[in-house]
């Protein structure tokens, strides 16, 4: 082992903070030898020192200078979240040469490709396997495991918050409302729960997980994103009638088109068969399936939130990062060859399912399939239930363009069929 200690410093110290500075605490004789040099937590900066901590924090090393802990440490953990000022503070740590650590995924999503280039640049080590899924290794397999390969597609169930909700609308029959009250009175979703229902939160890990999978730069600005507000409890009913649960997916997949290969992404809701392995997600868990050439497919499922977890995955990157400080060596550096061209929303291919309302009246479904006719679309099956003077008829289709399902939806409403839910239908 190595004399020289690797200085830590960590900033932010809030629940995934705490446990990083407590699993240092309790297991950093391991962590050193694994490692292969000692290991010291030189300063965290928070934002109230006179906050109640947890009693594995030592106080006398907080402090609310970002910028003095980033100088002594050789080593910095970034868990404050946001994007300012851990953008600023993550550049001046790499400006410096510094390794960091980052589970922000609102950062990388945002800047990744700007911190990227400035870490290759100062020599210096980026380190973000907590970002994505929580405590699963999947940055590292896709970042390093899977390097030798080609991947076809990424699917994952990225948000444990919407993975809980839909769960609680298919087995206990609640709406969206009342879904979304339980995963806020237990914790799962914050007060504001945009991010997560809006599948803003899933479109970021989607951004960086297509980076490292198709070696192309991928922004959240390139992810187009639709979320779970829309859905209600009849579109569970409908899901289980053919077999099937929603789920909110991230999918990044490799396409063809006329002028070469391209990136298809999206962020949307979606059914999938209950024999699936997604299907069988439950609760706040996170999976995210890779579709390689040579490989197969493989499937990395495990805890996507949670203080401890998350510090799994921050702790893991420690480990390599101190390796590296104390006996050389680097962090795998972005590989942005493929340089992929992203296909735009609109083109984007895929089997849906539209739910309309429409008057319980002779003719009403053969008029629903000229509108789907006349603009290309083939129609693979037809559900519907009557309710009072009212039919709700489910149309699955083959696959077709996103363009072609929108005209579709503009036709309908324009003749006063309301259109209650658009779902993609997965594989």
């Amino acid at each position: 082992m190595s004399k020289e200690v690797v200085k830590i410093g960590v900033l932010g110290c809030g629940t995934v903070g705490t446990q990083v500075v407590r699993l240092l605490g309790e297991r950093g004789r391991d962590l050193a030898a694994r490692a292969g040099a000692p290991l010291e937590i030189v300063g965290i900066c928070v934002s109230n020192l006179q906050a109640e901590r947890d009693e594995a924090v030592d106080r006398s090393l907080l402090t609310t200078d970002a910028n003095s802990v980033i100088d002594e440490a050789d080593l910095v953990i970034e868990l404050i979240g946001g994007i300012e000022p851990p953008r600023t503070l993550v550049r001046r740590a790499l400006s410096a040469g510094k390794t960091v650590v980052t589970g922000n995924k609102a950062l990388l999503a945002a800047h990744g490709p700007e911190l990227y280039e400035l870490a290759a640049e100062k020599c210096a080590n980026l380190y973000y396997e907590a970002a994505v899924a929580g405590a699963v290794p999947v940055v590292y397999g896709l970042r390093e495991s899977l390097l030798g390969d080609r991947i076809n597609k990424v699917t994952g169930i990225v948000n444990g918050t919407t993975n809980y909700m839909l769960e609680q609308m298919d087995t206990a029959g609640r709406s969206y409302d009342e879904a979304l009250a339980k995963a806020q009175e237990l914790g799962f979703a914050e007060a504001d729960p945009t991010a997560d229902v809006d599948g803003f939160d899933a479109a970021a890990k989607c951004a960086i997980l297509a980076s490292l999978a198709f070696h192309t730069r991928v922004s959240l600005q390139d992810v187009p994103a639709t979320g779970i507000r829309s859905i209600t409890e009849q579109d569970s009913a409908d899901a289980a009638f053919f077999d099937e649960k929603i789920k909110l997916v991230a999918v990044a997949e490799r396409v063809q088109t006329e002028d070469g290969e391209a990136l298809s992404l999206g962020v949307y809701p979606a059914v999938v068969p209950q024999s699936s392995a997604l299907a069988n997600i439950n609760g706040a868990f996170n999976a995210v399936v890779v579709e390689a050439e040579a490989a197969g497919t493989l499937m990395f499922t495990g805890q996507g939130a949670g203080g401890v977890q998350t510090a799994s995955a921050v702790l893991s990157d420690v480990v390599a990062g101190a390796s590296h400080i104390a006996h050389g060596g680097s962090a795998p550096r972005e590989n942005s060859y493929a340089n992929l061209p992203i296909l735009p929303a609109s083109e984007g291919c895929h089997r849906y399912r539209l739910r309309v309302n429409v008057p319980d009246e002779l003719g009403t479904l053969a008029e629903l399939a000229q509108i789907f006719a006349d603009e290309g679309v083939s129609i693979s099956a037809v559900h519907q239930s009557a309710n009072e003077d009212k039919v709700s008829v489910v149309l699955s289709t083959h696959k077709v363009a996103q363009k072609a399902i929108a005209k579709i939806r503009e036709r309908l409403e324009a003749t006063g069929v309301h259109v209650a839910s658009v779902l993609v239908l997965e594989a």
